[in-house]
């Protein structure tokens, strides 16, 4: 076996974010994987009819990765976002004043408790405040037709516009994704404050029925029209999964585009405990998930430490990337 590539030592010195992550990609370990991730996520983003699609999972708003992931948005560094519930209402909680705190999980938790302070590892929030939101949401939620059936992209955008009408912050998630046109996907809706708000709203008389099929029809819609396409992991979870399946959903479709041609995915996650956050993108080849060629890099990193990274990296060489044609822009959507 004749060895080429040196690993190259990566020396002191002035330089730009993404001219360090370029050196570390050949260095070794998780931060090559870091560099490797740069670089496949903007040959994405060189291609002018490849769509961009972000799986957000895990408390990524409270870590305060809020103005990031609008950042992503606005940019068109990616196109489509598939999010939890949890931090899409994080965010809103945030776009109407509401905020997360510093804090520590060395602490005594019935003691937060009596005083509605809620803990996620080291941030802090008041009860009161999502409770709030609550509130607001099931309250906003009456403008929607009762008893109509709408996809969770379109409750988001119903409430992004809101967001647009109350004079929210525009550093929000929501609010960049309604003004930009991006769809943002939630297949588990009820399983966040979001769902406990319209089931407040339904326990007060107004029945708002959401349905997560019409999420897979809508989505696969989009992947349909896509020349190709390219994923982002954030974490794993329920993001993933439904991100992954569209390619299942063509194939049964007859519309199959043989797996996303790109991959990037920053977890902390490991694929021996067998689950769907920390498996290979290699074992998604197998299901025709991810195409056996495609540019595919998994970095195991805590997501706080990597986004801030490589969507500075991003920004910087922004200069070097296609613009996207419009048509790709106006995802077609029923």
């Amino acid at each position: 076996m004749e060895l080429r590539a040196e690993v190259v030592p990566v020396e002191v010195g002035s330089r730009s974010i993404s001219e360090l992550l370029e050196r570390m990609a050949a260095t070794a370990f998780q931060g090559r994987k870091l560099g490797e991730a740069f670089l496949v996520w903007r040959e994405m983003l060189k291609r002018e009819d490849c769509v961009v699609m972000l799986g957000l999972s895990g408390a990524m708003v409270p870590a305060g990765m809020r103005k990031l992931v609008a950042h992503l948005i606005r940019r068109r560094f990616v196109d489509v976002v598939v999010s939890t519930g949890a931090n899409v209402f994080h965010d809103i909680h945030e776009a109407l004043g509401g905020r997360h705190y510093m804090g520590t999980p060395h602490v005594d938790d019935a003691e937060l408790l009596r005083h509605g302070i809620d803990r996620i590892y080291d941030v802090f929030a008041r009860e009161e405040e999502f409770r709030r939101v609550d509130r607001w949401i099931a309250e906003v939620s009456r403008e929607l037709e009762p008893g109509a059936e709408y996809s969770s992209r379109e409750v988001v955008g119903f409430l992004g516009r809101k967001l647009a009408e109350e004079g929210a912050e525009e550093e929000s998630i929501t609010l960049a994704a309604y003004r930009s046109g991006v769809p943002v996907f939630v297949p588990a809706l009820c399983d966040s404050s979001i769902g406990i708000a319209l089931n407040l709203a339904r326990r007060r008389g107004h029945r708002v029925v959401v349905s997560h099929i019409k999420d897979v029809d809508e989505f696969a819609r989009i992947a349909e029209a896509a020349p190709s396409t390219g994923v982002v992991y954030v974490g794993g979870g329920v993001p993933k999964n439904f991100i992954q399946q569209v390619e299942v959903v063509l194939s049964l479709l007859g519309s199959s585009k043989g797996g996303h041609r790109y991959a990037v995915q920053f977890t902390t996650d490991a694929p021996h405990w067998g689950g769907l956050s920390g498996c290979s993108f290699e074992e998604a080849v197998s299901w025709g998930k991810v195409m056996p060629r495609s540019r595919r890099v998994q970095c195991f990193v805590d997501a706080t430490i990597a986004l801030p990274l490589v969507v500075s990296a991003l920004e910087e060489v922004r200069h070097s990337l296609r613009e996207k044609p419009p048509e790709l822009c106006r995802l077609p959507l029923p």
